[in-house]
């Protein structure tokens, strides 16, 4: 995944545009399969249940990639959900394989971004943000954005990486930010953002076994990739993918990098 060097960080905008667009090459489907965050369906099922979610709600999936977690939800729990995109071709993709599932009436993908969601105020009982919310450069909006189009009482669930202290600087520059690390923060820090935006986190859970196992499948995938399907890596900095990991795999042991589970709620009356 060519781009700018490691000490490159573009412009917001061009950030996420960068991390959209690498999150639609082909070797990403590859490296993550069908599930493109830490503890995979699984976490997603305890996000679910954590939420609470109930049958014909309307819920809506931020930062929803290629629909995995959007599917997941309608066919699991009988709700309604928009998943939003800002990488053309993942709302493509996610779209296609709503039809092929059945599920295009309950599921709909739109192409924007999470800090300019397009839909209206109060729109949803729930919204899910799973291992992007430390992506986005200006959490704020988001969050903000987030409790917008929730309905009073409405809740926000987040799965996320945190942060304890500071990354080794090659974990801190594009790259970094590309793997969903640079720019993540203590669930206290993700907790007092909601809150400024008028959500209260109701639970906290830790969940750092599910960012390591997902070190160790990128690692085993690279590695066998790279054996019998060289050219599917086409692109891709191999070695600068190894170090990452690496590193990332380094913080996690040493306590300063996690994954953790949120629960927030927006207040029933203001």
């Amino acid at each position: 995944m060519s781009g700018p060097g490691a000490d490159e960080i573009p412009a917001p905008d061009a950030l996420k545009a960068c991390c959209a667009a690498a999150y639609q090459h082909d070797a990403v489907a590859l490296l993550l399969g069908e599930s493109y965050h830490p503890g995979g369906p699984r976490l997603t099922r305890r996000l679910a249940d954590a939420l609470g979610l109930t049958p014909r709600e309307r819920v809506l999936d931020v930062a929803s990639g290629t629909g995995g977690t959007a599917l997941l939800l309608a066919r699991d729990h009988a709700v309604q959900v928009d998943g939003v995109d800002l990488g053309t071709e993942s709302v493509a993709k996610a779209a296609a394989v709503a039809v092929a599932a059945g599920l295009d009436g309950r599921v709909r993908f739109h192409l924007g971004d999470a800090e300019r969601l397009p839909f209206d105020d109060a729109t949803f009982d729930a919204v899910v943000c799973e291992c992007a919310f430390c992506t986005f450069p200006d959490k704020p909006t988001a969050a903000a954005e987030i409790a917008r189009v929730l309905r009073p009482g409405g809740r926000a669930g987040i799965t996320d990486i945190t942060l304890t202290g500071p990354l080794d600087e090659r974990l801190a520059g594009l790259a970094g930010w590309v793997a969903c690390i640079a720019d993540a923060r203590s669930a206290d820090d993700y907790t007092r953002i909601l809150a400024r935006a008028g959500l209260r986190t109701t639970r906290v859970e830790r969940h750092d076994d599910a960012l390591t196992s997902m070190i160790d499948m990128i690692e085993a995938r690279l590695r066998g990739i790279r054996i019998v399907r060289p050219t599917a890596l086409a692109g891709v900095r191999v070695e600068t993918v190894l170090e990452m990991t690496a590193l990332a795999r380094t913080a996690v042991e040493q306590g300063t990098a996690g994954y953790a589970l949120m629960i927030a709620q927006k207040p029933r009356t203001l």
